[in-house]
């Protein structure tokens, strides 16, 4: 397919790639600011009780499976891949985004126009906030403090304050928003706009459009290296990861991968980039020291969203059309378990590691330097 992506197809990516999604003009106009209770529970779901957060060298990290079909979040404990909760959410629940402390869970409900507030320790819905028309991804700020959701059908950006869960701010961006990824000093947010074919690059203090980034057909998600050097960037119809670096905040490489490259994944190290492509049924394994595919993982159908352990050990891959998720052992990059969860699994977001750092080693590269660790070419440097 040529040209930008039809919303259409834009619409049935959100809703688990091949499953139809209520249009914008169908939404109710009405809407109210603020949060509302937690919804009912329906039937044949289950509550989890407590759920400690991770803390201490030997804390474990939750999976948090968005299930669109279910209407609910499948709560994995990383340690036996086995589903230790089941949370019962809005309409439609498309993505999830963990707060930097792992305290609080945040769940796009696509069908509703919400984002409903998890409170992990509770294992329930405390707060129900009304956002944009078919939200779509949700990022959290790395100091906690906002929460960035991508409206798809009203293209812009609801900025939730995370302290009292209200939408304090609304930002105007491209054609049929989808991927939300923060620099790691949160100077930055980077939007992918599936419908336009670009990157917006936006201000978070002012909420101000620093720059656009051409990028590859039908950008859906994005991935940033921890030093913040480069932010990898899926392309649902082009089939390839466009390679932006933001010192200049311009693509300097494309890596072809496989068919309908859709959630996309960096190590804590910064040395592979994962990309689950949703018709290839697989996983591409991308080397960013030579921004190029070193490895193919075959996992089940329709793979989607993506995330990855704080330890880099283990990749998750949510599989829409199986009900299931993969786990991948990036020792070997092969599935070493697989865990059912609800109907239509989306998104996926992991716990991050103890005080919220997202793992990478103390020492690493100054800003805007060479991406994980690699060794810098021979010669004078420009």
């Amino acid at each position: 397919m040529s040209g930008p992506v039809p919303r259409a197809l834009v619409a049935s990516v959100l809703a688990g790639l091949l499953v139809y999604v209520q249009p914008a003009d169908a939404h109710k106009t009405a809407r109210t600011t603020g949060t509302t209770a937690a919804p009912p529970v329906p039937a044949g779901l289950s509550v989890p009780g407590p759920l400690s957060v991770p803390s201490g060298p030997g804390a474990r990290a939750l999976a948090y499976v968005a299930e669109l079909h279910s209407d609910s979040v499948s709560v994995v404990d990383t340690r036996t891949n086995r589903v230790v909760g089941t949370v019962p959410v809005g309409d439609g629940p498309d993505s999830t985004a963990v707060a930097p402390d792992g305290s609080t869970v945040y769940v796009t409900d696509s069908g509703a126009d919400t984002v409903s507030v998890i409170d992990a320790h509770r294992g329930e819905v405390v707060a129900t906030v009304p956002v944009g028309d078919e939200p779509s991804r949700v990022a959290v700020s790395p100091d906690g403090r906002r929460v960035y959701v991508a409206n798809v059908a009203s293209d812009d950006v609801s900025v939730i304050d995370a302290r009292r869960n209200r939408v304090v701010a609304t930002i105007e961006v491209g054609d049929a928003p989808l991927g939300l990824a923060f620099l790691p000093d949160g100077s930055r947010l980077y939007v992918a706009n599936a419908g336009s074919d670009e990157v917006w690059v936006i201000g978070p203090r002012r909420h101000r459009v620093l720059g656009t980034v051409p990028v590859g057909e039908g950008p859906t998600a994005l991935a940033v290296t921890p030093d913040g050097s480069r932010v990898y960037v899926s392309n649902l119809t082009s089939g390839d990861v466009s390679v932006v670096d933001t010192r200049r905040d311009e693509v300097v490489a494309t890596v072809e991968v496989g068919d309908g490259p859709a959630g996309v994944a960096v190590l804590p190290d910064g040395r592979r980039v994962y990309v689950a492509n949703t018709v290839g049924d697989d996983v591409s394994v991308i080397d960013t020291c030579r921004n190029e595919v070193t490895a193919t993982v075959p996992v089940g159908e329709e793979p989607n969203g993506i995330a990855v352990t704080p330890d880099g050990s283990r990749v998750y891959v949510t599989e829409f059309a199986d009900d299931e998720v993969s786990v991948i052992g990036t020792r070997r990059d092969r599935v070493i378990a697989t865990v059912a969860v609800g109907a239509g699994p989306t998104g996926v977001a992991i716990t991050p590691a103890e005080s919220g750092r997202p793992g990478w080693s103390a020492r690493r590269p100054p800003f805007g330097g060479e991406p994980g660790g690699c060794p810098r070419p021979v010669g004078p440097h420009p």
